[in-house]
């Protein structure tokens, strides 16, 4: 018997995963936040969150030169947050659901330069690699104005280096789209699961792309064979960077802002529950650390995952973490959430976030396609396929008797619901082409 079987024989969430039906998980390992800040500190702490926001502002004169949309934001990159009533109602219905408190998108879907969430931890990662460099070899100080590093000059200087990435679409977009413009070489390794379309726009862009006939993970585990073979390579490892990771938990602070200014207070009578589309975990895993380190015990974050690639919910549910493969459970991982397509999960951020993470919901992936449609129709919004897994935390919350009793335990009760505010994270969108939409919003499985 391999420790799959022994799992779906003793666990009655794990046994409804293998049978590719949508169900919640909740963590039995969720812990009150002081509980585990010293631990997590250790690993991430507020002063590497706080250096990682500082250095975005240094590189936002260069952004601003590089991409004018952003010199609206300041060279921050960053994006709106909406409330859909309309959408909310909607679900409502469509589900046979109640969706207590008030549901906003958070839109990551719409950010500049690279339109994913992507765009957080990405370009991030990418910025800070150029820096280091720059700094090593005494072509910037950080108190210099880092417009410079789009002269030509400091173009040249980067083209002798390389980054290479191992993705399934947007964490490549991300990357492909910012090395480019910094003047590296770039190499995206992609895997079977990868949109056509995304292969062809960083191609556009004058990026190396190399495709492989299997799954994500080979071809992370082949571009990093690769990238470490050569010693002007550097490679974006999202199963284990803990830079990335750095990047999306910016999001934190950027998102209390706009609660802030929204009037939108959140406290242990107005709670916040928070709801983000998995793939390997690593977007999701920093957003979700950097929301508690914030608001602590006032914030509960879900992942949602597709039915067919649960990788990060059975990487916790087993504690085997990235040795957990979606194929061991008799889950074939082929999904048209592609940028969930991810068999294995990381296990920086599987394990990071044991104590911190609420739970897990699936999704059928023919729903995917019906909430894209109903948020195009109800709230002119459009979301990329993987984005609309977010909808389905909001939908299950209240209908499924394990997170009811989640809600129970943590001092959720219906009155305190009503003052909640509910957030769907939609990761990726804006860089569809239209013929794409056309293509996503006709499709019924």
């Amino acid at each position: 018997m391999n420790y799959a079987d022994e799992y779906i024989k003793n666990d009655p969430v794990v046994k409804t995963v293998s049978e590719k039906k949508e169900t919640v998980w909740i963590n039995p390992r969720y812990l009150p936040f002081d509980l585990t800040d010293g631990l997590a500190q250790l690993v991430v702490s507020d002063a590497d969150i706080e250096d990682a926001k500082e250095r975005l502002k240094r590189f936002a004169p260069f952004i601003m030169r590089c991409y004018p949309e952003t010199v609206e934001t300041n060279g921050l990159i960053e994006s709106p947050l909406k409330p859909i009533p309309n959408m909310q109602k909607e679900l409502e219905k469509a589900y046979d659901c109640s969706i207590p408190g008030q549901l906003l998108l958070k839109m990551d879907s719409h950010l500049a330069i690279a339109g994913s969430v992507k765009a957080r931890g990405g370009i991030y990662e990418v910025l800070k690699h150029a820096e280091d460099l720059a700094i090593e070899a005494g072509k910037l100080k950080e108190t210099d104005d880092y417009a410079k590093l789009a002269d030509d000059d400091m173009k040249e200087f980067f083209s002798q280096y390389t980054v290479q990435v191992g993705s399934t679409g947007n964490l490549g977009l991300s990357i492909g789209i910012m090395s480019a413009a910094i003047g590296f070489k770039v190499k995206v390794h992609m895997s079977a699961d990868a949109k056509q379309w995304k292969k062809d726009l960083l191609r556009s862009k004058g990026v190396e792309v190399i495709e492989y006939a299997d799954d994500y993970s080979k071809a992370v585990a082949e571009g990093r064979r690769l990238s470490d073979a050569d010693p002007m390579s550097y490679f974006v490892d999202d199963e284990k960077s803990v830079n990335l990771f750095l990047g999306y938990a910016v999001a934190a602070g950027r998102l209390k802002e706009q609660l802030d200014a929204a009037g939108i207070v959140v406290d242990e009578k107005h709670p916040l529950i928070v709801h983000i589309p998995a793939g390997v975990g690593g977007a999701p895993g920093g957003v979700a650390y950097g929301l508690k380190r914030l608001f602590k015990d006032n914030v509960h974050c879900f992942f949602t995952e597709p039915t067919m690639c649960p990788s990060v919910l059975l990487g916790m549910a087993t504690q085997q973490y990235e040795n957990a493969n979606v194929h061991d459970f008799g889950i074939s991982g082929i999904t048209e959430a592609d940028g969930l397509a991810c068999a294995a999960p990381s296990g920086f951020v599987t394990r990071i976030l044991g104590n911190l993470l609420s739970g897990d919901f699936t999704i059928d992936d023919d729903k995917l396609y019906d909430l894209l449609r109903l948020l195009d129709s109800y709230e002119n919004t459009r979301i990329e396929p993987s984005s609309c897994a977010s909808f389905i935390g909001p939908i299950g919350l209240l209908k499924y008797e394990d997170s009811k009793k989640y809600c129970e335990t943590h001092g959720l009760d219906s009155e305190t619901l009503k003052n909640a505010t509910q957030i769907a994270w939609a990761t990726g969108g804006r860089l569809v082409p239209a013929e794409i939409w056309d293509e996503y919003l006709a499709t019924y499985l």
